[in-house]
């Protein structure tokens, strides 16, 4: 696939996204639910290469292709390494998978209700090696705790802006401000949020696109306008903290969102399940999440 061939699969795809990113902080929580204790690993080279056969594990498996699977979103150290014998961009583009890369490095403490990304000073340096790798795209996390306005738009403000450094870079961002599911705001703050992202929508020139990965909202189709807006290549969905049956019924309900799961994708799995096992509960959730992403409740 080329970039043309990718673009055209996110867009009009049937399937979903699954986020395969899980970073340094959340990756003993990761490799805790797949049956792996921190007692496994004496330093953070040894953690990574375990994560790291656990997504290849994932990635090579004979379910995880493109016919259901769109695109997967990985961590940096998962974008440098091999999934069997190839590069994991390489081998995921084989498999008919569009590569995205997960590019902040964490979050700010929290003002305002929010939390904005932290500063990344080596972004262009990624951009230009991940895009050199035939990754399409990125994705970027800020969390919203609050309906605070101030700070929601400070977070889809610097949202778009990293987004436009992603778009000078040949490659298309995911922008993800996820709303916390168990904000006592949690309505509130996806009105505001929609308001501010089609503020910043409308802003944009030229003909670039961009990706949404967004909380389910509690007004199902809320985010309507979203999925319609031309500046927007397609909106996607996080699980944040719903088990995958939950997440799914909530996915169902808002029409044009696919899914990009990713505790919800990889929750059953586990390191002591022989490849039967392992390809048959990943097959059971793919199966599952894919159905939720393409037939919409009435």
């Amino acid at each position: 696939m080329q970039f043309e061939d990718m673009k055209a699969k996110i867009e009009g795809g049937n399937g979903f996204i699954a986020a395969l990113d899980q970073s340094g902080g959340s990756t003993p929580k990761a490799l805790k639910g797949y049956g792996i204790e921190e007692d496994a690993w004496t330093n953070e080279e040894e953690m990574f290469g375990l994560i790291h056969a656990m997504r290849s594990r994932i990635i090579t498996s004979p379910v995880f292709s493109g016919e259901k699977v769109l695109g997967a979103i990985l961590f940096e150290r998962t974008m440098d390494g091999e999934a069997g014998g190839k590069p994991v961009p390489q081998a995921l583009i084989e498999r008919g998978v569009v590569p995205f890369i997960k590019i902040d490095k964490g979050l700010e403490d929290e003002a305002n209700g929010v939390q904005l990304m932290k500063p990344n000073p080596g972004l262009d340096t990624l951009l230009h090696r991940a895009k050199a790798l035939g990754v399409f795209g990125t994705k970027e996390r800020s969390v919203i705790n609050l309906a605070n306005r101030e700070g929601i738009a400070a977070v889809v403000k610097q949202q778009f802006e990293v987004g436009q450094q992603v778009l000078a870079a040949g490659l298309v961002p995911i922008i993800e401000p996820e709303v916390n599911i168990k904000s006592p705001e949690r309505a509130e703050a996806d009105q505001i949020l929609l308001e501010e992202i089609l503020k910043n929508l409308d802003a944009m020139t030229g003909d670039d696109k961009v990706m949404l990965k967004l909380s389910l909202p509690v007004k199902a189709g809320l985010f309507d306008p979203l999925v319609d807006h031309p500046r927007v290549l397609r909106v996607v969905a996080l699980s944040g903290g719903f088990s995958r049956s939950e997440a799914c019924v909530e996915l169902a309900k808002n029409r044009g969102i696919i899914a990009s799961f990713s505790r919800a994708l990889l929750n059953d799995l586990r390191h002591q399940m022989n490849d039967d096992e392992f390809n048959a509960s990943l097959g059971e959730a793919i199966d599952e999440i894919h159905g939720a992403s393409t037939k919409k409740a009435a």
